[in-house]
């Protein structure tokens, strides 16, 4: 019995044993394990810290590189606004010398000419008034002379209205716009008041206005861009019904700016049908002013589409460049349509497209094309030559309507240069010369002095001085205010 027992009590001794063996085995893989695992949550902390700290040092170095620059930015907006206000003192003080030595310069012309300064200009005014009166008296003596020749002026006149009326056709296609009326009643509310309708609408658009044929209304300007403006505004005013003067210049004003984009789409247009594309807005948009322009009587959009197909053709079979050619005949009467500057049309046209920065062999092709220049290349000998196909074949132009044109632009020209002057329009074929002055830079006496001025250069820049011109000088106050609501 004991001896059983000791033997259980052996192998309870050995199961315990080895169960200890056991679970401190297990115990020590478990800590390895955790030791394990400790490390490795510990190399990622560190790691994620690194990883922290750097890209807070990044965030850092990018932060203080902003605040040099903005700093930077502070110095130089200091600097600016410095010198800004530097030069405005500088101005400030060069207005105060100014009318310091205007007001001495004033003072010593009234000492040495013994005149203050009203009765200086007195003494002016009385000088043109007595001028005034030869004029006067000028035009009395004329139209006696021409009550004495009316008999003989009599078949002279019949003839004349003849050859006006049977050349009607002609110069209605290039100077003529026709407008039907749905009533009479209408020509009334054109004219308006006093005829302050009329009036309005001839000063917004710078258009002759007949009435006297029944039935249609006749606008008649040598300007075909102004003449489109009117005629449009002309239509939707009749359908809107609303005709008085402020309304007037509205419809003109928006019309004016439709006829703008209706230039910019011809001017895009006749760019796609010779196959080129994406030119700049402000050559595009002065090629759409073709659409209203003729070149002695030929419109220039069916010159330039002629001539540049005549090119191409030529430029392909030289072997030419054909890029080059396409865009020199499309682009060799560019400066035709810029008026608001001086020179050739060959010059304004090379100055437009040096601005827009075109190749040169172009520019080359344009600047040679009526050989004002050697040529420079074959491509600009075949824009010359495609040129004088188109202009020289038989019925393509008409000189009597250059030469017409010609003088209309003399007749203007001889306006715009004078001091105050806002626009200019010469009517009735070029009978009568309309200038809107600025009221705030010219008075009404000097107003009267520009007209006679304008005249007197008239008669010198003709040499037979064609017929007589009407100058008109209009100088219009205004006064406008506008409430919140």
């Amino acid at each position: 019995m004991l001896q059983k027992f000791f033997k259980k009590f052996t192998s309870i001794s050995k199961d315990r044993e080895e169960l200890l063996k056991q679970a401190r085995q297990e115990a020590e893989n478990i800590t390895l394990k955790a030791r394990q695992e400790a490390y490795q949550i510990k190399e990622k902390a560190e790691t994620d810290a690194r990883k922290v700290a750097s890209d807070a040092l990044e965030v850092e170095k990018r932060l203080a590189k902003k605040e040099e620059v903005i700093e930077d930015r502070e110095n130089q907006v200091n600097k600016e606004r410095q010198s800004l206000n530097d030069t405005r003192n500088y101005i400030e003080k060069l207005k105060k010398d100014i009318e310091i030595k205007k007001d001495q310069t004033l003072a010593r012309l009234e000492k040495i000419s013994g005149l203050t300064q009203d009765a200086a200009k007195n003494l002016l005014l009385s000088g043109w008034e007595e001028k005034l009166k030869g004029e006067i008296a000028k035009k009395i003596k004329a139209a006696e002379e021409e009550t004495k020749k009316e008999a003989d002026e009599k078949a002279k006149n019949i003839l004349v209205d003849a050859m006006r009326y049977g050349a009607t056709d002609y110069v209605s296609e290039y100077t003529l716009s026709v407008i039907n009326l749905p009533s009479e009643d209408f020509k009334g509310r054109i004219i308006g008041k006093d005829g302050r309708n009329i009036r309005a609408f001839e000063l917004a658009t710078g258009v002759d206005v007949d009435l006297e044929e029944e039935g249609v209304i006749r606008l008649s300007s040598f300007d075909a861009i102004k003449r489109e403006v009117a005629r449009q505004s002309l239509e939707t005013l009749i359908k809107d019904g609303r005709i008085q003067p402020a309304r007037i210049e509205e419809i003109v004003k928006k019309t004016g700016s439709d006829v703008d984009k209706t230039i910019f789409k011809a001017g895009e247009e006749l760019c796609h049908r010779v196959g080129v594309f994406n030119l700049p807005a402000e050559v595009t948009q002065a090629l759409g002013r073709f659409k209203y322009r003729f070149s002695y009587g030929q419109n220039m959009i069916a010159h330039t589409l002629e001539e540049t197909r005549i090119g191409i053709a030529l430029a392909h079979e030289l072997g030419a460049d054909v890029n080059v050619v396409k865009l020199g005949c499309l682009l060799h009467d560019i400066g035709k349509v810029i008026t608001d500057k001086e020179g050739s049309h060959v010059e304004l046209g090379v100055e437009l497209l040096k601005k827009n920065r075109f190749p040169e062999k172009v520019i080359g092709c344009v600047a040679a094309h009526h050989e004002d220049i050697p040529f420079p290349s074959v491509e600009a000998i075949i824009v010359y030559i495609s040129d004088a196909v188109s202009g020289g074949r038989p019925g393509a132009r008409h000189e009597d309507f250059q030469e017409y044109l010609k003088r209309i632009k003399t007749i203007e020209d001889a306006a715009k240069t004078k001091k105050g002057v806002k626009e200019v329009y010469a009517l009735q074929a070029g009978r009568e010369l309309r200038v809107i002055v600025k009221p705030e830079e010219v008075t009404d006496d000097e107003a009267i002095i520009m007209s006679q001025k304008i005249k007197e250069e008239l008669e010198q820049k003709f040499d037979v001085f064609p017929g007589q011109i009407k100058v008109t000088v209009i100088r219009e106050s205004r006064a406008e205010a506008t409430t919140k609501i």
